[in-house]
């Protein structure tokens, strides 16, 4: 089970309304907002691909400017993932190939471009490979 808090962002004029709104929703459960128009929330998922489409649900709500992830916890995920890295080669395999293409590695470091659902998905398929 993965919880994440997150900071949605309104204009002050819109607070009551987007405060309800998220207290109505299903998708989340709201805490506490301030006059600025943040409001704090949490959601909670069984995988990083559910928690991102509770955030779509959450930032298709009218007014609502942003929903930005605080933090996320995940002891399960977190487990999977150290036991991955730990008996992974310190040296990728990749890097021994001399049949790699460089077009074909995937670069994961760029959040501008990058494919969020795919990432999710990659990330929920880890515990899988173990």
């Amino acid at each position: 089970m993965n919880i994440s808090s997150i900071v949605v962002k309104t204009l002050p004029k819109f607070l009551d309304e987007v405060v309800q709104s998220l207290k109505d929703c299903e998708a989340c459960d709201y805490h506490m907002h301030d006059e600025q128009g943040r409001i704090i929330i949490t959601i909670e998922g069984d995988g990083v691909s559910q928690e991102l489409k509770k955030m779509t649900v959450i930032e298709a709500i009218p007014h609502v400017i942003s929903a930005d992830m605080q933090m996320a916890y995940s002891e399960d995920e977190l487990d999977a993932h150290m036991e991955v890295l730990n008996n992974a080669d310190v040296v990728p395999k990749m890097l021994y190939d001399d049949d790699l293409k460089p077009e074909d590695i995937i670069y994961n470091g760029d959040l501008k471009k990058k494919d969020l659902e795919g990432f999710a998905r990659t990330f929920d398929d880890t515990k899988k490979r173990i």
